[in-house]
């Protein structure tokens, strides 16, 4: 089959084209989004003033759950769950805003997280921001509100605005102290290689523990000056920010001649990596666990833009869970002494 001569400009316009699409199809989405909120926060108020009004009761949602079902069979958004979610969402953001976030640009699914896992309103409000910001899935929220991202992004001790750095602000934005990297599988008895190798294993949780706007670059990075050969653990790039981003890693706690080793990577990557457009490199430098003071006292003269966070491996259990769940070497133990008896029993 012979394909017909197309105009030479036909490859572009349908580039063009295609992305008009794209942006009509989001906005459609966004517009149905934004009817559908705004149609349960209206049913959700209306049946808050009647239950206040009438003293309607469980029964009465039940019933209209079913009303509702049987007059819009394909329309699942109407169980009684949902009924007493939409109650909610009217008592509880009356203004149908988050703080500066206007609630009807967020899906359902999401605003019912918001609802359920967070109690106020000056959280659910910083999380609303994030959530188109960053473009978070439903899953992704409930994993940070687990977190507690609130309270760990931008806490990082860092010299940024000491040393006037372009755009420190964001810079200190988007540095978190601690970062979880729970999802590594990792004990606390790990090195700084298994865990650079295991980051790396993991790089699409890895990146989203990071934040928005990371890329990265490479691993055990080589890196020569003056004819000797240095390799920095993780190299990445902020996109949004035009910098690269140096982080080395320690598997014991923060000391004062870290500083210095991050210090030299920082000019290296500098001098050699970046190029006019860059904004200048910074450091991150995650240990176990940081004296603050300490740390502070050694970033107080130092002229590279850096930051010090700590990391944790695993995450603390409950108190009770942690004197009642055994412990790993109690497993093992158990386990072999089962396999000793089954072997001693065989005939």
């Amino acid at each position: 089959m012979n394909l017909p001569l197309l105009p030479d400009d036909y490859a572009a316009w349908l580039t063009q084209l295609k992305g008009q699409i794209s942006v009509a199809r989001r906005r459609a989405a966004l517009a149905v989004n934004k009817h559908l909120i705004r149609l349960y926060h209206r049913i959700g108020a209306e049946i808050l003033a009647r239950q206040s009004q009438h003293g309607w009761g469980a029964k009465v949602i039940e019933q209209l759950a079913r009303d509702l079902h049987e007059a819009f069979p394909d329309i699942k958004g109407f169980s009684t769950s949902n009924l007493k979610y939409m109650r909610v969402f009217a008592e509880t953001c009356p203004s149908l805003q988050f703080g500066q976030q206007a609630v009807d640009q967020l899906p359902w699914g999401h605003l019912i997280t918001l609802l359920t896992q967070l109690d106020d309103d000056a959280t659910r409000a910083w999380y609303a921001v994030q959530v188109p910001l960053q473009g978070w899935s439903r899953n992704v929220l409930q994993a940070q509100i687990r977190s507690q991202l609130h309270r760990r992004q931008g806490a990082a001790l860092t010299n940024f605005h000491q040393r006037g750095l372009p755009e420190a602000a964001a810079a200190q934005a988007i540095l978190k102290d601690p970062y979880t990297f729970d999802f590594l599988g990792l004990g606390e008895e790990a090195s700084e290689r298994d865990i650079e190798q295991a980051l790396i294993r993991h790089i699409r949780h890895t990146l989203l523990e990071l934040g928005q706007g990371f890329a990265f670059v490479g691993e055990q990075l080589r890196l020569e000056v003056g004819g000797d050969e240095f390799f920095l653990d993780l190299l990445f790039y902020h996109i949004p920010l035009k910098r690269y981003v140096v982080v080395e890693l320690k598997a014991g706690d923060f000391e004062p001649a870290h500083v210095g080793q991050l210090k030299f990577y920082i000019t290296a990557i500098d001098r050699q990596r970046r190029v006019p457009d860059d904004q200048p490199t910074i450091g991150l430098l995650l240990c176990r666990r940081q004296n603050r003071v300490v740390a502070e006292y050694a970033l107080s003269d130092v002229d590279a833009p850096m930051g010090i966070a700590e990391y944790q491996l695993t995450k603390a259990l409950p108190q009770p869970l942690d004197t009642v769940l055994p412990r790993i070497v109690d497993l093992e133990d158990a386990l072999n002494a089962a396999a000793l008896t089954d072997n001693k029993e065989e005939p």
